[in-house]
């Protein structure tokens, strides 16, 4: 029988995951494999496998209760069939968007953390992609805190930040918001700086999306000069790993403890991608306020 082999992609994470097909139930020992290899590396990237939808839903709920998308700016799911997948592409017909993010560049962001419980988990399933461009990257939030100077360390210990609901990565503005003037009054979710990762124990830096961010506590100049800080330390390139899509890639990442973010494409090319997420908890501070 064909047996699981993991190989690195980055030194900072990510790794190719093959000797086993997708589309059949995978057994007690392989889904534990796999699971451990996930914890060590945080991306897992699988190769030509070609899923149709059902199956897509059926490995993503061997990882857990599916969480809905998050609500796009057209009000409906992308798929009636199956709500629970999220389509990601530039693609319209008849003058209407078959997905979201569109074409241009989506930002460094952890997913939907402007909820009390953000997802767990995405899975991200290459169905059709452009010649070039649309590169999606991830980095390492458990190096970006260990490798903060000490004294930073210490003064993120116990903060909390707003986590902005008001816009998408790609700079849409989401159904039924309004724009954001003072980041102090954005709505969303206040999670810690640092959290304590609920399967592995480790400290991860956590910091969601940057536009409207605010520390609370601090004066606004003081928040800014921090979280940029922050951001411009956990996105440098050591932390972070490039994914080249090849036609039916799937990607497994933790939403916990990595950001991730997409370059642009060319508006003319199409970009078709379904996705899932698994459903998450309320987020843990690794340190309690002071």
């Amino acid at each position: 029988m064909p047996r699981l082999t993991v190989t690195k992609i980055a030194p900072a994470l990510g790794a190719d995951i093959s000797g086993i097909d997708l589309h059949a139930p995978l057994d007690e020992a392989t889904l534990a494999a796999l699971k451990d290899a996930w914890a060590t590396h945080l991306v897992l990237r699988f190769r030509g496998q070609a899923l149709d939808d059902p199956q897509l839903l059926a490995l993503s709920r061997l990882l857990g209760p599916l969480d809905p998308p998050g609500p796009n700016p057209y009000g409906k799911p992308f798929l009636e069939a199956f709500p629970e997948i999220n389509v990601i592409s530039n693609v319209k017909v008849g003058g209407a968007p078959i997905g979201n993010l569109g074409d241009g560049e989506a930002v460094w962001h952890c997913d939907m953390t402007y909820v009390e419980s953000p997802p767990r988990a995405a899975l991200l399933h290459a169905l059709e992609i452009p010649p070039s461009g649309g590169d999606t990257f991830w980095s390492n939030m458990y190096l970006a805190y260990e490798t903060l100077p000490d004294a930073t360390k210490q003064r993120i210990a116990g903060l909390r930040a707003i986590h902005d609901a008001t816009y998408n990565s790609a700079g849409i503005m989401r159904k039924g918001m309004k724009e954001v003037t003072d980041p102090r009054q954005a709505p969303g979710a206040h999670h810690p700086l640092v959290i304590r990762h609920p399967d592995t124990g480790r400290a991860a830096l956590y910091l969601g999306r940057r536009r409207n961010s605010y520390v609370l506590g601090l004066d606004l100049a003081d928040s800014n000069a921090l979280l940029d800080e922050l951001w411009a330390h956990a996105t440098q390139p050591e932390f972070t790993f490039r994914q080249v899509w090849q036609l039916h890639d799937l990607i497994l990442w933790d939403n916990r403890c990595t950001l991730h973010r997409r370059d642009s494409f060319d508006p003319e090319a199409r970009r078709v991608m379904h996705r899932t997420q698994i459903k998450g908890t309320p987020v843990a501070p690794a340190f309690e306020a002071a």
